[in-house]
């Protein structure tokens, strides 16, 4: 069994992996300490798994029956806790995003580097299993070339009262919410397609001042001359298509792949992921079992980080691969603010 400290409870995220991994002992991984600046949520996350309190990030490292931590705190705070993880030799799980700045994402990088501990990044949509059924349809070479890919991300919390207050969307914490969570479809682009040569992006404040950027437009253009485009909102009250493949010879379509798209009911008949190829004449329907709660996604995780945790699977995501992330999406940044295409 491998004990677990967590640093920083801020990300929600790390409580669907800790129900998973107390509903699965076999599985071998221990929640068994937290420490957070806010010692409320220090206080929510020990009482409902039954965690040690740490009065210090240093005492919970310190512990030699801690073989790995979760980092879950701010974006503003992964540099700074990774560096210290590492140092005192524990394996790291961090969260999205990888860091505010490149400054920060090489500190980060290096100090992975240095101390030669296993590293990963917790990004749910690399182990999504119709995500990795797409990846796997495109590498087939039945397709042919790509032409281009289109996904959407949405979400409905810039709906949410008082969610202007949350840490998400403060600049110094989070910078905002498409820092956020955009690169997780950024991400997604980048595991399937590999660094664009190019990144043009138009961000918009469309439904409240209180919360800057909750709609975007990206456009990635790759060597061969190839397109990929994201399209993000954050104050959707429902969704259906998710992702589109267009390639020489024939579409992949995906439905249902996100929060709102996934909960909310679906239409009679309504199939999450489908292909049509020119020479069967027909659509393909996907045997994969259907996901009706994006909780279920965020879950997914928990057996691949076990995995991984136990040197059974390579990291999901290299904090090299973090930091590339973090590159495209401070470019689509950038390329709002000036108007023109960032050549990478």
């Amino acid at each position: 069994m491998l004990n677990l400290g967590i640093l920083g409870g801020a990300h929600g995220h790390v409580q669907s992996y800790c129900t998973r991994w107390r509903e699965h002992p076999e599985w071998g991984i221990h929640p068994a300490v937290v420490w957070d600046h806010d010692a409320s949520r220090a206080a929510e996350l020990a009482q409902t798994f039954a965690l040690e309190i740490a009065p210090s990030i240093e005492v919970l490292l310190e512990r030699a029956d801690i073989s790995a931590v979760v980092i879950a705190s701010e974006t503003s705070l992964h540099a700074d806790l990774v560096e210290q993880a590492a140092a005192a030799g524990k394996a790291v799980i961090l969260q999205k995003p990888l860091a505010l700045t490149l400054e920060e994402a090489d500190r980060l990088v290096a100090a992975v580097e240095r101390a030669g501990v296993p590293f990963t990044l917790a990004w749910q949509m690399r182990v999504d299993p119709h995500n990795l059924k797409i990846k796997a349809l495109l590498e087939s070479g039945e397709f042919g070339r790509l032409y281009m890919l289109r996904r959407r991300h949405t979400l409905n919390v810039h709906l949410w009262p008082g969610f202007e207050k949350s840490w998400h969307v403060q600049p110094e914490l989070n910078r905002d919410l498409f820092a956020d969570d955009a690169a997780h479809p950024v991400d997604f682009i980048y595991w399937l397609l590999g660094m664009p040569v190019s990144v043009t992006a138009e961000l918009g404040t469309l439904h409240s001042p209180a919360i800057v950027n909750d709609n975007g437009i990206l456009i990635f253009r790759y060597p061969d001359g190839s397109f990929a485009e994201v399209s993000v909102t954050f104050v959707v009250s429902g969704g259906e298509l998710t992702t589109e493949a267009f390639c020489e010879h024939g579409t992949i379509v995906h439905h249902y792949g996100d929060g709102p798209s996934t909960n909310h009911p679906w239409p009679p008949g309504g199939i999450q992921l489908k292909w049509f190829l020119q020479e069967a004449g027909d659509w393909t329907l996907s045997d994969l079992p259907e996901i009706h709660n994006h909780g279920e996604r965020l879950a997914g995780l928990a057996r691949p980080l076990a995995e991984f945790l136990h040197g059974e699977r390579p990291a999901l995501a290299t904090a090299q691969e973090g930091r590339d992330v973090l590159r495209l999406v401070l470019a689509c940044y950038e390329s709002h603010e000036q108007g023109r295409r960032i050549m990478l």
